[in-house]
């Protein structure tokens, strides 16, 4: 499994102060990226003793698919209460998941505990959806940053889901960001086939796959999202090239961009 992969070098303060912003950028952040909305449906997951993840949990129906949702770097859980209701419209259970230190959540996040965590939150809600006798049809979803738990977990439980959704994902992991000098030459070397890159680890996910991207993202180049549909393993794949979108107004399409998950989640639940 990709936890047992060391991902310590990447824990570097100034990539983490790119990667999370919300915790550890020395510029002041909004208010309500820290601050806990009491109209949040909220459980939270245990993912070290003494630590919890808090998540949000929009419910359409038991008989209605769900999905496992890792948002963007510059998003908590609460920031997706004006979303959830296009994915409850659809008949489809939103369950959002925030990191270490976002929103009222414990601790403070690095990448390896990033995608260590999303193990602990994936089996978590599995465990929640049998128990409160949800329907047996879940899918993972990462949108930018939440791209790499979501890829993560897709690997890992293949026979758990049924489908994965990369929106505005990275297939080279940031990669930009860690080549910062005095990182050990050995990390770059033969760096297109790092095992924890999300490119490698989607030509061994055989679930159906739908990546969305935006035509102009100016954060992740368009060229990623092709790279990751090219890369994927998947007899069923698609994607979805947003005509005229960037990174963050790539939902404004509401009925293209929704239409397109609600078609692909009625295709497979």
């Amino acid at each position: 499994m990709s936890d047992e992969i060391d991902l310590s070098f990447l824990d570097r303060p100034e990539i983490l102060q790119v990667i999370f912003p919300v915790v550890y950028s020395p510029f002041q952040m909004p208010d309500f990226l820290r601050s806990r909305s009491v109209g949040v449906p909220a459980c939270s997951v245990e993912v070290e003793e003494g630590i919890k993840v808090v998540c949000g949990f929009w419910v359409s129906g038991k008989d209605h698919p769900s999905i496992l949702y890792f948002h963007g770097n510059g998003e908590t859980v609460d920031t997706h209460e004006w979303i959830a209701p296009y994915y409850n419209w659809r008949g489809i259970n939103l369950f959002v998941s925030d990191y270490r230190g976002y929103g009222a959540s414990d601790g403070r996040p690095t990448i390896s505990n990033m995608v260590a965590d999303a193990h602990t939150i994936f089996r978590g809600f599995r465990e929640k959806l049998r128990e409160e006798g949800f329907k047996d049809s879940l899918f993972v979803m990462g949108r930018s940053l939440g791209s790499v738990p979501a890829v993560e977990v897709a690997l890992n439980y293949q026979d758990d889901i049924r489908g994965l959704i990369v929106e505005s994902g990275t297939a080279n992991n940031f990669r930009r960001l860690w080549d910062y000098p005095g990182v050990s030459p050995d990390i770059t070397a033969a760096g297109e086939e790092r095992a924890f890159l999300n490119k490698v680890k989607v030509r061994r996910i055989h679930r159906p796959t739908l990546i969305i991207h935006g035509e102009n993202d100016e954060i992740i180049p368009v060229e990623e999202g092709k790279e990751l549909y090219r890369s994927s393993g998947s007899r069923e794949k698609r994607i979805l090239i947003v005509p005229g979108a960037g990174h963050n107004d790539i939902m404004m399409n509401q009925e293209l961009y929704f239409g397109k998950i609600e078609e692909f989640i009625r295709e497979h639940q």
